[in-house]
């Protein structure tokens, strides 16, 4: 398993650019992305549990309904949500795409990202469209994860090789999320490629398998986006023999899918909107694996225990207060809680009491911008990791007029 550069379009077969149509307002900002695979691939994708949801979503749930895709449109400056029109205007997104691409209009993905509830004009992106699909390029994914970004303040993108059968394998992916980020099932916008032979159903559930631990172990605001939506294309041609069943090859698979999954939800954690550090809550002990993911994603959604990290204050009654209120059955009296960073380590609590720690030392590790909580609950063999960061005041700047 080996991390290697050139993100969705590290895979044999794909192909992606970025442009600037006309969406949004900066001509310095491409809006307009396109991701394409030579050939059509098996597909599988996990979508918001929102009840108000974009109307691309309700497109792409109706493309993928036979497991195949060939492309992926994406916008961004506009999420198509609440739209009258929106269903109308995804639609025409992805026949302008297929038209271009000399594809089916029913293989293509198609996604939107930005302000919510306000009108989507197909003009723009019906004139960059063609220029999109010319420019198309195994070095323009770079473009894409740019062309996808909102308030993101870094391009994020990551992509690992492994074997399978024999075959060098490749799976990449590029993600955008700042703010809006609290997922359930789904997040953000992610779009994962890989060149790997697995069946759509195999596909499918490598996927939602993989989110459970990762994408939906992460927080930025406690919002879950209308237009959150993980897609995945697997084309086949590295050659190696399909997986079509849970065996020694189809784990080897999810390894590399969670290394890519697990990257990208670090680069979006930390570049949170408004953000100064990576928050990561690593809670070990827990009798139950439920029990485990429930505290680590109380904690790393705490406002307090947040803005708490933004001062570089190791006030840890306010993670003990977020795992009284998870819901979660923990023994308090068995709880331990320290702080940690390339600075070194605090233990603040044990067995649910405070303890003698120096508060200089502990600024010094908070003061960093990668923090680890770590929570040993003491009861039993479970662990699990939740991601998230700061908050600071830029993040009340950023929203406060982010439609205006």
């Amino acid at each position: 398993m080996q991390l290697i550069s050139g993100g969705v379009c590290a895979a044999q077969g794909f192909r992606a650019n970025g442009i600037h149509c006309g969406i949004r307002k900066n001509r310095t900002k491409r809006d307009l992305a396109l991701i394409v695979s030579d050939i059509p691939a098996n597909a599988a994708a996990v979508y918001t549990t929102n009840l108000v949801k974009g109307a691309p979503l309700t497109v792409t749930k109706q493309h993928l309904a036979d497991g195949r895709a060939q492309a992926v449109i994406c916008n961004s400056g506009n999420a198509n949500t609440c739209n009258a029109n929106g269903i109308e205007i995804a639609e025409q997104m992805s026949a302008l795409t297929a038209q271009a691409l000399g594809i089916s209009p029913a293989d293509v993905v198609v996604a939107s990202t930005g302000v919510i509830g306000q009108p989507l004009d197909i003009t723009p992106i019906q004139a960059g469209i063609p220029i999109l699909a010319q420019g198309l390029s195994i070095d323009n994914g770079r473009a894409a994860a740019e062309a996808i970004m909102t308030t993101d303040l870094a391009v994020k993108e990551v992509a690992v090789q492994f074997t399978l059968g024999g075959k060098t394998c490749t799976l990449g992916g590029i993600a955008k999320g700042s703010g809006m980020i609290h997922p359930n099932m789904a997040t953000m916008l992610v779009f994962l490629t890989t060149d790997a032979a697995i069946s759509a159903p195999m596909l499918q559930k490598a996927l939602s398998g993989d989110i459970a631990n990762t994408f939906n172990m992460l927080s930025i605001d406690g919002d879950t986006s209308t237009n959150d939506m993980v897609t995945i294309l697997a084309n086949g041609m590295a050659g190696n023999p399909e997986i079509t069943a849970e065996e020694a090859d189809f784990a080897v698979f999810m390894k590399a899918l969670n290394t890519v999954t697990v990257q990208l939800c670090r680069e979006i954690a930390g570049d949170g909107e408004g953000a100064t550090k990576l928050l990561e809550c690593i809670v070990t002990g827990a009798e139950q694996l439920d029990t485990a993911k429930t505290v680590a994603k109380s904690v790393i959604c705490s406002s307090l225990l947040k803005a708490a990290m933004f001062g570089a204050d190791a006030n840890w009654g306010r993670v003990l207060c977020a795992i009284g209120y998870s819901g979660a059955p923990v023994d308090i009296s068995r709880v331990s809680v320290a702080f940690r960073s390339v600075k070194g380590t605090v233990w603040v609590c044990e067995n649910g009491a405070g303890i003698p720690f120096s508060e200089e030392t502990a600024k010094e590790i908070l003061l960093e911008k990668e923090i680890e909580i770590l929570v040993e609950l003491g009861n039993g063999p479970h662990s699990a990791t939740a991601w998230g960061c700061d908050l600071t005041y830029d993040y009340v700047k950023i929203n406060g007029d982010y439609r205006t």
